[in-house]
Order: C-alpha cells, then sequence, then structure tokens
C-alpha cells in the first residue's frame, strides 16, 4: 500500500527539516556546570565546546556578567550573592563573537 504524496508536500517537508537542521547548528556547543560553595552559594561555570571565541553572560537576580569565551575553555566560576539561590536562578547566554563585533578587540 503506497501512499502519494504531493510535490510541494515533500519539498515543504524538506525545507522544515532544513530550516531546523539550521538552527540546530547555528547555536554554539557549550556545557553548564554546577555547584556549591564550602559555605553553600550557588556557583555556575560555562565551558566552550567550540573552536571559536563566544561571547556569553551569566545572570542571577537582575546582575549580568558578560565575558569572553575562549575556543575549549571554561570560565571562571561565578557565584551567587545569597544562599537562598540555587541553579535554577541562574541565566546563561553564549554568543559566536563574530556576531558581535562591538565586543571584539580591534588591534
Amino acid at each position: 500500500m503506497k501512499i502519494k504524496t504531493k510535490p510541494m508536500a515533500k519539498i515543504s517537508i524538506c525545507l522544515i527539516v532544513l530550516l531546523i537542521t539550521s538552527i540546530a547548528v547555528a547555536m554554539p556547543k557549550i556545557t553548564v556546570s554546577h555547584q556549591r560553595t564550602a559555605k553553600g552559594f550557588a556557583q555556575i561555570q560555562v565551558s566552550n565546546s567550540t573552536m571559536e571565541p563566544l561571547l556569553c553572560h551569566v545572570a542571577i537576580d537582575g546582575y549580568k556578567v558578560k565575558f569572553r569565551l575562549m575556543p575549549l575553555q571554561p570560565s571562571q566560576w561565578y557565584t551567587a550573592t545569597d544562599k537562598r539561590f540555587n541553579h535554577k536562578n541562574f541565566s546563561v547566554w553564549c554568543d559566536y563573537l563574530d556576531m558581535h563585533p562591538e565586543f571584539q578587540n580591534n588591534n
């Protein structure tokens, strides 16, 4: 039993798959690690798993720290200011540095 599909449906499906694949590939690969200090404060570290430098920020409770993350390197540990915060309260964002020329060094 064969199912007949119209050529336009096949093209639409191919375009949707291509779009989803390109979005997934466009995002930089990062790894986020969490831990607690000896005093009980939540900490976060971001690791760059790509061969490109990234522009990242870590935010918690309205405070945002922007930093460059070199290829295949981890960031420093960023610590919350209150013991009530946990890993769910952190926000992490990274993008390719090439996409943000205002943050590049012009040497």
